[in-house]
């Protein structure tokens, strides 16, 4: 099953990582219209345990895809993968409105 990002959400407060910051992603299935939030251990877990795929479309309707990854101090999280645009693909969504 691959879903693309929607929407994500960011905790408060200060983080090293950016993407340790996302607490909530909102996805679509857009084969079956399925749709839902999963927290980033969710994610981390579908995209490296379940070999899920999980992307972010830019405006142009390219995929970058989401990739595990885990900080030096141990926590999980997803990024997507680097492509030729300067912008961040999954830092750059809006926020999820919920």
């Amino acid at each position: 099953m691959a879903i693309r990002i929607t929407c994500i959400n960011k905790s408060g407060g200060y983080h090293h990582n950016p993407y340790a910051a996302i607490n909530r992603l909102g996805w679509v299935n857009e084969a079956n219209g399925q749709s839902g939030y999963s927290s980033r251990i969710e994610m981390y877990d579908f995209v490296v345990n379940k070999q899920g795929e999980a992307y972010v479309r830019d405006a142009m309707g390219n995929r970058a895809y989401l990739i595990g990854a885990i900080s030096p101090n141990g926590t999980s999280y997803v990024k997507t993968v680097a492509d030729e645009t300067k912008s961040d693909n999954l830092l750059s969504l809006m926020d999820c409105q919920v």
